[in-house]
């Protein structure tokens, strides 16, 4: 019994971020750099370095979309170069498999790796107690089950910086095994830092010092030996990866990015908040469970038992968080690495609650209270801020609603995708592939279109340049074009009665209050049961729906509310 315990608690994480990634299998502006890379790497290959540099360059251009639309700062190669590499032997075996859900699952999996690690760290060095209640936890939290599969330069980064937290926990095997560990974690933390997020220098920083201060590590033996490791490795990886593929010599992307978002401060031009943002708005929506952070982490931090361990997690945790707190544009993920050593904190004190729970009154109401906001909180991230968030991609889905709607009605479609569909959903791994046969004709059909089987050549613009999308000629070129309001086409074509609304797709637009008595819809959720469960979930959804609203909410009732978002326009 104890063993299939440990083994449902441990298949947990990997399955809820399975879970996520299946409800919600479309990307974000933010990922798009690293998930168009792995379709690039996939689809064309890497241009042989024995090629010309002008042979190399064209392929480049020709193919690689990063040369198409190359950003404000360049981003590296690598996670998607690993990624790629990762996927590839499942595409052997069959060459038909959803190519951007094979490359986020494993990358959700690396995390999901990393977040186990951590866990068996814990049990090591703290008990079996204190690594349920870390994974319990984890499973319950939304942002990182749900990002943890996301192709954010963070995220790859996150899974690194977990493995190498790992190694800074309690080891009982003795000093100098666990100060070899510690070089291995402040070099994993370098590499991090050099390839993939430069924000991690503070990171690592926090956590040197804290180990140095405190006597674990020293300066000539550790620390200087970690960070020239870290350095050359990541460095050298770097740049030999990306100046390669951006064709540029040297080329370090993170510090790149580095100058161009906090020297340059472009990064304020994304918004700014106040210096309290992390504390007050962003760890407790990480953590999610208000019992994590009001009790269990302060109870760790109180009690002579666990101060130590507890002390180690959290201060150079938050330390850094009040650092980075300094810079005026903030936003969750950019703190998301430390979630584990906090989560891990709370599961310290919630271990001494459970153990201790016969010994007073206190204890006993507690370890009532937090398996139960546990649950809640597992209940709300799956059933109601993943199904939120899966429906905030209107991009993906009207690309796949065109596709369904125009495909092998006619030989050639061209269609433009709008500045709202790029950003959410839109990838090159949804664009369907050409025909394998077909030569071009002419449109007055004197030399007809030739190409075999039934299928349709799609051709795909993102063209953002506004002077010459303000020219009737652009749009006319057009047979659809998925836009956010039909305006934005018929205001500049030379006759916009050619052009009808074919199709609107629905986004999220937030929640809606049902009082007793209305029934509403419940379309997104029961779409989530469906996917998770087949038709019986559509059935269990109205099941659970139900009694709930009879039993305990007296009738009240919130579900997602949706709004067209993208319409698909035909140039009839």
């Amino acid at each position: 019994m104890a063993r299939l315990t440990g083994f449902l608690v441990f298949s947990a994480i990997p399955a809820v971020i399975l879970l996520h990634l299946l409800v919600s299998p479309y990307t974000k502006v933010e990922e798009s750099f690293h998930i168009q890379a792995i379709h690039d790497i996939l689809t064309y290959g890497i241009p042989s370095p024995g090629l010309s540099k002008d042979a190399i360059l064209t392929r480049f251009r020709d193919q690689y979309d990063h040369f198409s639309f190359p950003g404000a700062v360049p981003r590296t190669f690598i996670g998607a170069l690993a990624l790629s590499g990762v996927s590839q032997p499942f595409i052997w075996l069959d060459k038909n498999v959803n190519r951007q859900l094979l490359a986020r699952a494993m990358l959700g999996l690396f995390n999901a790796f990393a977040l186990l690690s951590y866990a068996s760290g814990l049990q090591r060095a703290f008990g079996k107690a204190t690594a349920y209640w870390y994974l319990l936890f984890q499973a319950s939290q939304f942002h990182v089950v749900y990002y943890a599969s996301r192709t954010l330069s963070n995220m790859f980064a996150f899974g690194i910086t977990t493995l190498a937290l790992r190694l800074l926990l309690p080891d009982p095997t003795g000093p100098d095994r666990y100060r070899r560990r510690c070089r291995l974690s402040l070099s994993l933390l370098t590499i991090a830092g050099i390839v993939f997020r430069a924000e991690l220098a503070l990171l690592l920083a926090t956590h040197t010092i804290f180990l140095f201060v405190t006597g674990r590590i020293r300066m000539q033996k550790d620390i200087i030996p970690a960070g020239v490791i870290g350095l050359l490795t990541g460095l050298t990886a770097t740049v030999v990866v990306d100046s390669y593929f951006w064709q540029q010599f040297p080329l370090w992307p993170e510090l790149a990015a580095f100058k161009f978002n906090v020297i340059s401060g472009q990064a304020s031009a994304w918004g700014t908040h106040p210096w309290y943002f992390y504390f007050a708005n962003a760890i407790p929506r990480l953590l999610l469970n208000p019992l994590t952070y009001l009790v269990g982490i302060p109870l760790s931090l109180f009690l002579p038992s666990t101060r130590r361990a507890s002390v180690s997690l959290v201060v150079p945790s938050l330390t850094y968080v009040a650092l980075y707190s300094l810079q005026p544009h903030k936003e969750w993920r950019f703190i998301v690495y430390i979630i584990p050593p906090l989560t891990a904190a709370a599961a310290l004190g919630t271990s001494y609650i459970w153990t201790h729970r016969t010994r007073s009154m206190a204890y006993r109401v507690l370890s009532i209270l937090i398996p139960l906001s546990t649950l809640a909180t597992f209940l709300i991230s799956t059933f109601i801020l993943l199904p939120a968030s899966a429906a905030n991609y209107p991009g993906g889905h009207a690309l796949e609603t065109l596709h369904v709607y125009a495909h092998g009605s006619q030989p050639v479609i061209n269609v433009h995708m709008g500045n709202l569909a790029c950003q959410t959903g839109v990838t090159r791994f949804l664009q369907l592939p050409p025909p394998l046969l077909h030569l071009p004709g002419r449109p007055d059909w004197k030399i007809p279109f030739l190409q075999g089987g039934s299928s349709t050549l799609w051709l795909y613009d993102k063209t953002e340049d506004e002077t010459l999308k303000s020219t009737p000629e652009f749009w006319d070129r057009f047979d659809y074009v998925l836009a956010e309001d039909e305006r934005e086409v018929t205001s500049k074509a030379a006759d916009p009665k050619r052009w009808e609304v074919v199709e609107e797709v629905d986004g999220f637009a937030g929640l809606k209050v049902l009082p007793p008595g209305e029934h509403g819809t419940g379309k997104v959720e029961k779409e989530v049961f469906q996917t998770l469960l087949g038709e019986n979930g559509v059935a269990l959804f109205d099941l659970v729906r139900d009694t709930v609203r009879r039993y305990i909410t007296r009738g009240w009732w919130a579900e997602i509310r949706m709004e067209p978002k993208i319409k698909i326009l035909k140039h009839v």
